[in-house]
């Protein structure tokens, strides 16, 4: 599923343009201009060991999957891309292709639940060791290194606080230190960030999120430029399984397509919802990159293309009013997850960050969690207004 001689790859530069072609020049046999669904378990084969195009068995490749991972490579300028059943599935692979009893991982101090629960209670007792750091201080970075370092592993905009890591910063660490730095970017999206061409070794999805777009779909990917990476991730998703089935792979892709319109309005909305919550008398604190105020605005506006969908907010009250607003929201719909077409509200303390409670990554308890959707951006206003209010 790749393009012809002279097909839009050797042209088109321009992102809108990758995101609906790459991978996706139209069915050989049929003309099928939108990627067909390859929904079977094997393929068959006319001479003993001589597969049709590569392919013998899904769990090692199936050409829907195959046009999602081209496209997304190419989303992030890379040469590889690996598609798996959820984030992390994606998660779990790279770690266990790349890090071994022993070897230490330095992640955020602001760190998504998730994450936070696998390096905790799956590597640790596994052998491997963790510190978590505020990435947006190289110096606290570089202290945190260990001879056992092999993985920085980054997320910014981080999950909720949005704080920001210098990405090319980072890589310089992680190269002096003989590291790998990945670089989870579901929070950007490849739209508005490019953690490869910044230094990263590997960049992280939750496809679930803004590539998927919907709210329709489980995934995840993990994206490098680096061949030997690259062999590991193909080799561990073929041993373990994980990876994602070709109605998943299909409905992500379709979801690609409208990527960069969709992350702009995305980011045209939450600028109009942070300005709301800046005026309004019963919120605190606002975090956003795109705020001036934000320590990790400048490092943001030289990586970042915009500032992206999600928005957090403390509010007066504490926990107990911060979960009223919760509930008192019409349009934004309380629920888990980010980075659907549909705008949602939570309280990470109590859902996606229940995990960390007690830890050093707990969340405050009076923070909101917004992942701004694209509806018509004064009927979101009203709504929450009436929320605060």
């Amino acid at each position: 599923m790749s393009f012809p001689p002279g097909g839009p790859d050797e042209f088109a530069d321009g992102f809108a343009t990758r995101a609906i072609h790459a991978g996706q020049d139209p069915d050989p046999f049929t003309g099928s201009i939108a990627v067909p669904i390859y929904q079977t378990s094997t393929y068959a084969q006319d001479v003993v060991g001589e597969t049709r195009g590569g392919y013998d068995y899904s769990r090692a490749g199936n050409p829907t999957r195959t046009a999602l991972e081209q496209a997304l490579a190419s989303l992030e300028g890379a040469s590889h891309g690996y598609a798996f059943a959820s984030g992390m599935a994606a998660s779990d692979t790279l770690i266990r292709a790349m890090l071994r009893p022993g070897d230490h991982v330095i992640i955020p101090d602001d760190a998504y639940g998730g994450t936070f629960r696998l390096i905790d209670k799956i590597c640790v007792p596994w052998g491997i060791s963790y510190t978590a750091t505020a990435l947006s201080d190289l110096d606290g970075v570089r202290d945190a290194l260990r001879t056992e370092t092999k993985l920085i592993w980054c997320e910014t905009p981080t999950n909720p606080l949005l704080g920001i890591a210098d990405i090319a910063g980072l890589a310089d660490i992680a190269g002096v230190c003989g590291a790998k730095l990945l670089v989870d970017n579901t929070f950007a999206s490849p739209y508005l960030q490019q953690p490869i061409d910044l230094g990263a070794d590997v960049v992280l999805h939750s496809t679930t999120k803004y590539i998927g777009g919907h709210s329709d779909i489980i995934g995840g990917a993990l994206i490098t430029d680096e061949d030997g990476l690259g062999e590991a991730f193909a080799f561990h998703a073929k041993s373990m399984g994980a990876i994602a089935g070709p109605f998943d792979a299909w409905l992500t892709l379709r979801g690609v397509k409208t990527l960069a319109v969709r992350m702009d309005r995305h980011c045209d909305n939450a600028e109009a919802v942070v300005d709301l919550l800046l005026a309004h008398p019963r919120v605190g604190r606002v975090y956003y990159p795109g705020l001036p105020s934000h320590p990790g605005h400048q490092v943001a506006t030289g990586q970042m293309l915009r500032f992206g969908g999600m928005v957090s907010f403390t509010v007066a009250g504490g926990r107990e009013e911060a979960v009223k607003v919760c509930q008192r929201t019409r349009l934004f719909i309380l629920g888990e997850s980010l980075g659907g077409v549909e705008s949602l509200i939570e309280h990470p303390g109590l859902m996606t960050h229940a995990s960390v409670a007690g830890s050093q990554l707990e969340v405050r308890d009076d923070l909101i969690r917004l992942s701004v959707g694209i509806e018509d951006v004064d009927d979101l206003l009203a709504d929450l207004r009436d929320a605060l209010d």
